[in-house]
């Protein structure tokens, strides 16, 4: 359930043992078609608020589970995102609102 995946306080150390880049809980939305949150500990990210890899394989997943193409996605972490996403079978296509908040210039 939606409020399962916001509640969840998983624990960081056991979580650091799991051997994969980072684990993934969703469950179907109450306003969205789902929600979802990312762990990875391991490599030093305990929560990422907005996971657009993960969103990779979660769209295709609901998609078939929901009988859409087109998603709306809540990522609940603490600071958390909407995503607009689109399964077009071979890929999936991600948009939502961002924010600047770091601009350089890389010289080669």
């Amino acid at each position: 359930k939606e409020e399962d995946v916001r509640t969840l306080e998983p624990d960081m150390l056991l979580l650091k043992k799991v051997d994969l880049r980072g684990v993934t809980v969703t469950a179907k939305g109450k306003t969205v078609d789902f929600v979802s949150r990312f762990f990875a500990p391991k490599y030093g990210v305990n929560e990422d608020p907005v996971t657009g890899s993960a969103h990779c394989a979660l769209v295709p997943y609901w998609a078939k589970k929901l009988g859409k193409k087109d998603l709306l996605a809540h990522q609940v972490s603490r600071r958390g995102g909407e995503l607009l996403c689109r399964d077009q079978g071979d890929r999936v296509i991600i948009s939502g609102r961002a924010v600047s908040y770091l601009q350089g210039v890389i010289t080669l």
